[in-house]
């Protein structure tokens, strides 16, 4: 068993897991509603390179830059990147000991399906890899590569990719751990 097995296992209480599901939508809150606005006031309606799920091109990257002048650039580098340097870190631990929680109730923490616990750790990886790209297009800029931009662009696809496959792969948990509550309540009732 590797150490972030033996990690997963170990941290994957309930209290544990809920103090870091609030930490984590609090700073996923604060990005929504101050940071994100607060860059997007120079982006003149155009969204933001993190807020694009299925990627972008030079062109779009180029208007972008150029829409946020070098007041916005400042802003989207100061501001918005670090905090969504600590969102990914928070993302892949409290979603990945989150499905471990919920595969412990289900009795299936110790099968196959704990590599599912890994989905968001990836995703964070990929976020990271998003932002550093995101920094060194800024940094660059006007000088922006093709290269770079497919490059960040795969990882803010990737990023999105397993973000979904992490939901669908939590609601269908949650719906099995519904179904077996209900027919345990059930079975509890028929036996009064």
């Amino acid at each position: 068993m590797n150490s972030l097995t033996k990690f997963i296992n170990g941290k994957n209480s309930g209290k544990k897991v809920l103090g870091l599901f609030i930490l984590t939508n609090a700073v996923y809150v604060f990005m929504l509603t101050v940071t994100i606005p607060k860059t997007m006031e120079f982006s003149n309606g155009m969204k933001l390179l993190d807020m694009m799920p299925m990627g972008y091109d030079l062109n779009y990257v180029s208007e972008l830059f150029k829409s946020l002048g070098e007041n916005g650039q400042k802003v989207y580098l100061t501001n918005q990147i670090p905090v969504d340097m600590i969102y990914p870190l928070l993302f892949g631990l409290t979603y990945c000991l989150l499905l471990a929680f919920f595969l412990k109730k289900l009795n299936k923490l110790n099968t196959s399906l704990f590599y599912i616990c890994y989905i968001p750790i990836i995703a964070g990886i990929a976020d990271y890899f998003e932002n550093f790209g995101i920094i060194a297009m800024l940094k660059n800029y006007p000088e922006l590569t093709e290269v770079a931009v497919k490059t960040t662009s795969s990882f803010s696809l990737i990023k999105s990719i397993l973000t979904s496959v992490f939901f669908i792969a939590l609601i269908t948990i949650l719906i099995i751990l519904g179904i077996k509550f209900v027919r345990r309540n059930k079975t509890s009732a028929n036996t009064i």
